[in-house]
This record gives C-alpha cells, structure tokens and sequence, in this order.
C-alpha cells in the first residue's frame, strides 16, 4: 500500500462536541508531492502529563482541546505516547487516547508516539489499531517502538519477559505486519477488524537500531530526540543511506521529535522551559514527574551533575522567540534533512502551550523544504 504525502489541511471547527465516526465522511485522499518547495510539515507528540494532585480526566480533556486546536493550526498527526505505572503522565492505555482524541476532532490523524511493540501481543495491537482504523478511516497511525516504557517492575506486570532486550521487536513486527496487511496464503490466524486495513506503520527509535530495520524494511522512521539527542545525526543519515525502496515508500521519510517552547521573548520561553527541565530532574532522581510551575532559575534546584544531565536529556530543545524558534527549526531541519518535525511541548499553563504550538505553526509555514525526492509518506 503507498501513502502520500497529504497537502490539504481543512480549517474545522475548534468548538465541536465529540465526533460520530458516521459523520465523518472521510475518504482516503492522496496526492503527489513533486520535488517542488513546500512548508515545513508538524505534528504533535504528547505524553498527557499531570499536575500534582490532577486527576488524569483533567489532563486528558487538555488533550482533547489541544488536539482541536492544532488540528486547525494545520498540524499533521496527533501522536500519543505509551508510559506505565509513571505518576504524572497519563497516557498508558495508548489505544484508548487515540479513540478517544479521534473522536474529538476531525481531520487531523491521530496515533501513537509509539506503542511499545514487546509489551503486547501483535495481534492485540492488530485488532486495536484495524478497529481504530475501521471507525476513524484513514486517520491513524501506528508508531512501533521495542523499549519497555516503564522499569523492570512494571515490565513484570505486562507480563513481559525480564529477559527480554528487545532483539525480537523483527520477529514481532513482522507478525504485526502480517495481521495488518492482506491475508496470506494458509494463514491460520487473523485480525478481525485489522486484516487488510493496512494501517500506516512507523518505526521509532533513539538509536541506530530502529533507524536500521526501517531503512531495510523502507518504512518511515521517527527519532526520538526530546530525549536522546546525541544519535539524532547518526541515526539519520544512517536510515537515509541504507534505505531500500518498498511497497510503502520509494524513499526514505525522517520524522524527527524535539521539544519546542515558543513565547513572545526568550526570556520568557526560557523560564517556561523550566518545567520540562524539573521535569527530567525528578526522571534522573526517580521522582514522579508532575508538571511543576517554571520558576525564576534552576540553578537552586540541581547539582552541576544533574543540571549536566538534564541538560543532555534536553540537547535538541528549540527555545525562544519566534525568530530564535525559527533559526532552531531550520538548522534542525539543514542538519537532518528531516521531512517531518514532532513537536514536544510541556509547559504548566495550558494557554502556554496553545500559544507556543500556534506561533510554532506560523513558524513551520514560513520554513521551505525543497526536496530532491518525490515525498510519499501519507
């Protein structure tokens, strides 16, 4: 199955009550993207987070408006991560999210950012995502990543083998691939909904390692770097010089995530940046990870070693004004030749964040890639 690069971004109506999948009228709409200039692509990657004390319906309702309103801004995909048994983040049942969130708006795709393929049978995650897909047609995407998303005592509640290192996510992908697509001869069993529903896959990693099987499994690949910037390059250029042409791509289609905080000024962008930053504090002290108020300097709060820490966790962050925004986006872009941006942004304040994701929209429209390649990742 091809999928294109979709150009259309219908403008809907933010203050719309949840969505009847009969309502939609969505067809699948494909179309070429000739080696011609063209606005930088963006989506969305969020991890639901929490304030102390919330309960999780408050920040899942954030979701579901800020979803809306990226939806207008133009934004592609609205992708929702998968993380277990970890106080302030409230995106564990991935699937569910996605549905859910779906059902709230109405062109913009919605998936995963990804779900961690080891923790689930695949044909689990066939049936979830062939219904997801049955109900909301040509809407989702299924980002696959092999880490556990949470420690080793919560790998044991998934009932996922403590040895495992993730060297069979091949093997399990390829079984996944199988439900997915069209029925083989003499297969046994199958995903009902989900057999030939074909929905897109994407390979996520912050290493070389995703970045290897999908350049020779020539699926689409997003690099995980609001986390883990320091193999962005490598992985990069290694999916795009090992990349072999499939059914799905004739090319390859990087999708890079970064955090992204936009604000009138970079002093102000800055002392909201300070929230994701005590954020990855408590990760590195093993303490739960509530979005906190930004404060005036982190400099009371860390030793030298862990702001080092953070600070490396935290490598790729584009923030600051629009025009500090700008020049961060396209270096990123220059340096990576990406195709595709996923925006992480995670400030206290829900207006924050709107704003930032809106300033980055206008930001995008003005970024031009010319590709020497056709684009073909719907």
């Amino acid at each position: 199955m091809t999928h294109r690069l979709e150009m259309t971004r219908a403008a809907v109506d933010r203050g719309a009550e949840t969505v009847a999948p009969h309502s939609l009228g969505l067809t699948h709409k494909t179309t070429t993207v000739q080696a011609t200039a063209q606005s930088l692509p963006i989506s969305v990657l969020d991890l639901v987070p929490t304030r102390p004390g919330e309960a999780a319906g408050r920040a899942i309702a954030r979701s579901v408006e800020l979803a809306r309103h990226v939806e207008q801004l133009g934004y592609k995909r609205y992708w929702v991560a998968e993380h277990h048994a970890i106080q302030g983040l409230a995106c564990s049942a991935t699937p569910v999210l996605i549905g859910h969130i779906a059902a709230g708006t109405k062109t913009i795709r919605v998936g995963s950012g990804g779900v961690m393929l080891p923790n689930h049978a695949p044909l689990v995650v066939a049936e979830q995502f062939g219904t997801l897909e049955a109900i909301y047609p040509g809407r989702i995407d299924l980002g696959l990543g092999r880490a556990p998303g949470g420690d080793f005592q919560t790998m044991r509640a998934l009932r996922r083998g403590l040895a495992q290192d993730g060297d069979d996510f091949p093997a399990l992908l390829e079984e996944l691939r199988t439900y997915l697509g069209p029925e083989r001869r003499g297969q046994l069993v199958k995903a009902i909904p989900g057999q030939n529903s074909n929905v897109p896959i994407t390979l996520l990693g912050s290493s070389d390692f995703s970045a290897q099987l999908a350049a020779a499994l020539g699926l689409p690949f997003a690099f995980a770097a609001h986390f883990a910037p320091d193999a962005l390059d490598a992985a990069a250029k290694f999916y795009r010089e090992r990349f072999q042409p499939s059914e799905v791509l004739q090319n390859p289609y990087l999708l890079v995530a970064v955090p992204v905080i936009a604000a009138s000024t970079d002093a102000a962008a800055q002392r909201l940046f300070t929230a994701p930053q005590q954020r990855f504090l408590r990760l590195i002290r093993g303490e739960s990870l509530e979005l906190l108020p930004p404060v005036d300097s982190m400099e009371p709060l860390w030793s030298d070693i862990e702001k080092a820490a953070v600070e490396n966790r935290l490598g790729a962050a584009i923030v600051g004004s629009d025009a500090t925004v700008q020049a961060g986006l396209e270096k990123l872009v220059n340096d990576t030749h990406a195709d595709e941006v996923i925006v992480v942004t995670d400030t206290y304040e829900h207006s924050d964040r709107m704003d930032s994701y809106e300033r980055v929209a206008r930001i995008a429209a003005e970024i031009k890639l010319v590709p020497n390649v056709e684009r073909i990742f719907k």
